[in-house]
């Protein structure tokens, strides 16, 4: 029992940290990047008029929030849980991946966003997270 309640505080770690990690990076992007002008990102429904004003660099730090996020989160899964290291890895990416889907719908984007984003940024993320967390497990020798 001990170890499937360490496995659960270690994915609500990992989501928790993982989370951070994409907020913070859609936080430092608008300063990295700035807006368009006359793009507002300050409601949901003035973001998704601002969308069509984006350029391709205005995608740049969302997909990286997206994809570091759900990569650390991953790592931290992989590398501090018990066992089935990759399963949890995996469905810290399936997590992410709905709630980038969820994205896609309330605020949309340009098509090519929308398919580099889901088909690169969290499954691929997720398993490069559980092999990066498998070397740095130390050898049961």
């Amino acid at each position: 029992m001990k170890s499937v309640v360490k496995n659960i505080l270690v994915i609500i770690a990992g989501v928790v940290v993982g989370s951070i990690v994409n907020m913070s990076l859609v936080n430092v992007g608008y300063s990295v990047v700035p807006l368009p002008e006359g793009a507002d990102v300050s409601t949901m429904e003035s973001l998704q008029e601002s969308m069509k004003l984006f350029t391709p660099v205005n995608f740049l730090f969302p997909f990286l929030a997206h994809a570091l996020g759900t990569l650390v989160a991953a790592f931290i899964a992989a590398r501090f849980t018990g066992s089935h290291h990759m399963s949890f890895a995996l469905g810290i990416g399936v997590f992410f991946l709905m709630g980038g889907i969820a994205a896609v719908i309330m605020f949309g984007g340009p098509l090519w966003f929308k398919v580099v984003d889901l088909l690169v940024a969290y499954i691929p993320m997720s398993y490069l997270g559980a092999i990066l967390a498998d070397k740095t497990r130390p050898s049961a020798s």
